[in-house]
């Protein structure tokens, strides 16, 4: 659960319409809806009751509002606390993505917050197009994420960090989940559960090159906007998922991750700045997430 979820889930208790809670977020109604279905997912209940015009909350819809909200003001306050004390030794922003960078952001932090104590790192959880978006208008410093194609490192520079090994995420008991590695051919057939095209179209483009060599593309059964919601997603045995082999260390006993034999592409993770002119201090980051 992120907090965008719990964002997401106020406005649309507030507005007790996901079209007007959609317009207050400038974002899109699927998402909103996509955030809400996630979240009653992994809690296990339903948030709201349903009719053509408006959504009411459920009993438990209401309790979970009141801490929903506490949640959120805590966190406000944690940032606000955060940025109270920051000095003028300045403030990094760096974009991540969570499944990608699991092994590297937080040595990288420690690394670099032993060296520089009195910077302040602002870690945002954000979509490939949005960090790239956010890199070029200067509101990220740099971004730790999957390696994108080419094209789309306009006025951008990538420095790699760590090659991973494509895995599969199934549900415990899923009939492949007793092995202890599947292929491709036996992937094919079973529904996907992936990002969301709109998000992630990298995503979907690695997709087709993985199973290119067997002929079949498999049908993606659903999209999601984060590792979150795909994890919770696969648990409830609605299908497997392709990901990176550090997802172990943050799936849980939810899934099982298997090997995909043989071993398909790897994934390039690596650090994505701006080109020209660098901070000192973004370089240094990039160096704590070296080691």
């Amino acid at each position: 659960m992120e907090l965008r979820h719990l964002r997401y889930f106020i406005a649309v208790a507030d507005e007790e319409n996901v079209s007007r809670a959609a317009l207050k977020l400038h974002v899109s109604q699927p998402g909103v809806s996509r955030q809400i279905r996630d979240l009653e997912d992994e809690l296990g209940f339903q948030l709201f009751e349903r009719s053509a015009k408006s959504l009411k909350l459920t009993a438990a819809g209401k309790k979970f509002l009141v801490e929903a909200r506490a949640v959120l003001q805590r966190a406000d306050d944690a940032v606000t606390s955060a940025r109270a004390v920051a000095n003028s030794a300045g403030e990094l922003h760096v974009g991540y993505a969570p499944s990608l960078t699991v092994k590297i952001l937080p040595t990288a932090l420690r690394v670099f917050q032993e060296k520089f104590p009195d910077v302040r790192v602002s870690l945002h959880d954000l979509s490939s197009e949005e960090m790239l978006a956010k890199l070029r208008d200067g509101k990220l410093h740099l971004a730790l994420t999957v390696q994108p194609p080419a094209k789309q490192l306009r006025e951008l520079v990538f420095k790699t960090l760590a090659q991973y090994s494509t895995c599969v995420a199934l549900a415990p008991k899923h009939p492949l989940a007793k092995a202890k590695s599947v292929t491709l051919t036996q992937l094919a057939q079973e529904p996907l559960i992936g990002y969301s095209r709109s998000d992630y179209p990298d995503y979907h483009e690695y997709v087709t090159r993985v199973f290119g060599p067997v002929g079949r593309i498999p049908r993606v059964a659903e999209e999601h906007d984060g590792i979150t919601s795909i994890i919770t997603a696969v648990a409830s045995g609605r299908g497997y998922a392709l990901v990176p082999e550090p997802t172990i260390c943050m799936a849980g006993p939810r899934v099982k991750i298997l090997a995909l034999k043989p071993d398909g592409e790897k994934i390039c993770v690596g650090a994505i700045r701006r080109k020209g002119p660098v901070l000192p201090l973004v370089e240094k980051f990039i160096a704590a997430a070296k080691e």
